[in-house]
């Protein structure tokens, strides 16, 4: 199969999780998309939902395909966010972020009674790492807080290159918000990268997803797979 018939397979295994008079966390990404497209159909079909959107990018798409939306002002508790993966391990610890909306994605599975990745088969690895490791930061002290971060992680014995988003045309969040992209290779220790990180008074938010996900819907080439967490 092409990697899209596989992020539509997996979108559609997700949506047997979805029941009518959810409340739902809609992810973004080119995977999320494909399970927004298909959810559409579902709604047009009858099936009654409403969804926090974690973009722009995908309440525009929403919008478009008549999938109806609030915020989590109006409903603060979800039942479900369905959500794509740059990377997931088998304790389904994440890596997100490639799409740039990490923050919103991490506030709104949060706020949800479970989480639910949906990916093809090339996202699962053995340690995370491979995919750079996005950092969400305030644009202030930008020099600093990226000389704060490489120190963490090295004291992690975790090093590689860190770099902004869009280099001289920087990637701005919907938050407005630089990312920094962190290529460490491979991430031993999530939860120590993890406190480290959050420690580091510029970085607002970054792309490790730990205790988050319930639930991985993966499809590879002969067929799709669900996984559940290796450890609690």
């Amino acid at each position: 199969m092409d990697p899209r018939t596989l992020k539509i397979e997996a979108a559609r295994a997700a949506l047997a999780y979805v029941a009518d008079g959810m409340k739902i966390g809609i992810g973004t990404g080119s995977t999320a998309e494909e399970f927004v497209r298909l959810l559409a159909e579902k709604v047009k079909g009858g099936l009654r939902v409403v969804g926090v959107p974690t973009s722009e990018r995908t309440a525009a798409l929403c919008r478009e395909l008549g999938v109806k939306l609030t915020t989590l002002d109006d409903e603060p508790s979800l039942d479900l966010t369905v959500d794509g993966a740059d990377e997931v391990d088998a304790d389904l610890t994440l890596i997100k972020g490639g799409g740039g909306a990490l923050l919103r994605e991490k506030i709104v599975a949060a706020a949800s009674g479970a989480m639910i990745v949906i990916a093809d088969g090339s996202k699962v690895v053995d340690t995370l790492g491979r995919f750079s490791l996005p950092i969400e930061v305030n644009r202030f002290g930008l020099g600093a807080t990226r000389l704060a971060v490489q120190r963490a992680a090295e004291k992690l014995g975790v090093r590689g290159q860190i770099i902004l988003r869009g280099g001289e045309n920087p990637f701005v969040t919907d938050g407005g918000h630089f990312i920094l992209d962190a290529s460490f290779g491979r991430i031993p220790d999530a939860r120590a990268l993890s406190a480290a990180l959050h420690a580091i008074p510029g970085v607002v938010e970054h792309g490790l997803f730990i205790g988050l996900a319930k639930r991985a819907v993966i499809a590879f080439s002969d067929g799709v797979r669900q996984m559940t967490p290796a450890r609690n």
